[in-house]
């Protein structure tokens, strides 16, 4: 098998349950979302928390295979990593960058994007007794109220940090905090508001900076608010554009799979599991399979969620417990010690992605996925 092969299809093992990644995939999702761009808009690939679960390196290579130049990270050792594998990506570090992180960031040519006034007077003075320039975007906030200079106040603060030193101030950027929202009023609200800052830096001398502040929500609805670039995450990992006006749909391609470790057959009120949560109601065929929360398959599964073995749809029975799950395969069984199980993706006829995953546990597709744990040992299939 080739190099270039055995990058089109990945497994990440763990002893018990891997990860099959078909890169073919996140090609497609790619080349979907550049269609529907101006040539002047970079898609901005967001790769923090391991690529939202699907793995750094392997999908921002691909990722950059297929065209993408920019990379968003939450974390030094992201960025590093990144680079170490992309010497000519442009890589964005949202918010942990301090003054000892100088020498880092430049030697590794890593953009920060300040966050707050404080961090940036920190990093600023810090630039200047070193005699060097820092390249880096702003955090605008706008009305998430999490990160980011005030939007009322941050043209003159940057107007200051210019005039001062140390900063080569290269974009400007904010969060949407409800864009996805079907007549959410408050998105356009923000985007106003960072207009108004883009004017106003503009009156500050401060000219041609990159502005990107559409998410995926915001990506998928709104091409107004393309900007210079879109920060896309979970619309990349295929999630986020099923609704019908959307403007790109794009497909999962992580799928979860384990293996049956028993079958057995049991009679009506054969109680399973911790504080027999669940009765079976009749005789029935139950598997155990080898996967539990330990390795981030939610407790909120627990007597409502499913998996697929055999090309069916089989319920969660019992307790979800911390190396181990049981599952009610049917009066019919035909199951086998060592049958393959999916946990996310499809067998046969049948798909189960992480949004349904997520509804069964009240929870959204970004927590089922970056909770999923897998080894970093990378085989080809």
């Amino acid at each position: 098998m080739s190099d270039l092969d055995s990058m089109e299809r990945q497994v990440i093992r763990r002893s018990n349950a891997w990860l099959e990644l078909d890169f073919d995939v996140l090609c497609r999702n790619v080349t979907a979302m550049k269609a529907v761009l101006t040539p002047s808009t970079e898609i901005i690939l967001v790769v923090k928390a391991n690529a939202y679960g699907h793995g750094l390196t392997a999908v921002a290579t691909k990722a950059f295979g297929c065209g993408v130049r920019w990379f968003l990270v939450a974390r030094m050792d992201e960025a590093v990593a990144l680079r170490a594998e992309l010497p000519d990506a442009t890589i964005l570090l949202l918010g942990s960058v301090w003054a000892r992180d100088i020498p880092l960031i430049l030697a590794r040519r890593i953009i920060p994007v300040i966050v707050c006034e404080d961090q940036a007077n920190d990093l600023a003075a810090s630039a200047r007794e070193a005699g060097v320039t820092v390249p880096c975007h702003f955090k605008i906030d706008t009305g998430m109220g999490r990160f980011g200079l005030p939007w009322e106040q941050a043209p003159g603060i940057l107007a200051r940090l210019k005039l001062e030193g140390g900063f080569d101030i290269q974009g400007i950027c904010m969060h949407f905090s409800s864009a996805g929202k079907a007549g959410d009023d408050f998105a356009g609200i923000q985007a106003e508001r960072f207009q108004k800052v883009v004017a106003g830096c503009r009156e500050h001398g401060l000219e041609g900076l990159f502005r990107h502040v559409a998410n995926s929500a915001a990506f998928v609805g709104h091409p107004e608010w393309d900007g210079d670039g879109v920060r896309v995450g979970i619309l990349a990992y295929g999630y986020g554009g099923s609704r019908i006006d959307s403007r790109v749909h794009t497909l999962p391609f992580l799928q979860w799979k384990t293996r049956v470790l028993q079958v057995r057959k049991v009679p009506a009120d054969f109680p399973v599991g911790y504080l027999s949560t669940y009765v079976t109601p009749e005789p029935t065929w139950l598997a155990t399979i080898d996967v539990g929360y330990s390795d981030g398959l939610s407790r909120l599964m627990s007597n409502k969620g499913y998996v697929l073995i055999g090309g069916r749809r089989a319920k969660v029975v019992g307790r979800v417990t911390m190396n181990f799950t049981t599952v009610d395969i049917g009066t019919e069984g035909g199951v086998r010690v060592g049958d393959e199980v999916v946990l996310i993706g499809t067998q046969g006829g049948e798909s189960l992605w992480a949004d349904e995953l997520a509804r069964w546990c009240q929870t959204i597709p970004y927590e089922i996925l970056t909770s999923i744990r897998s080894e970093p040992r990378a085989d080809p299939v």
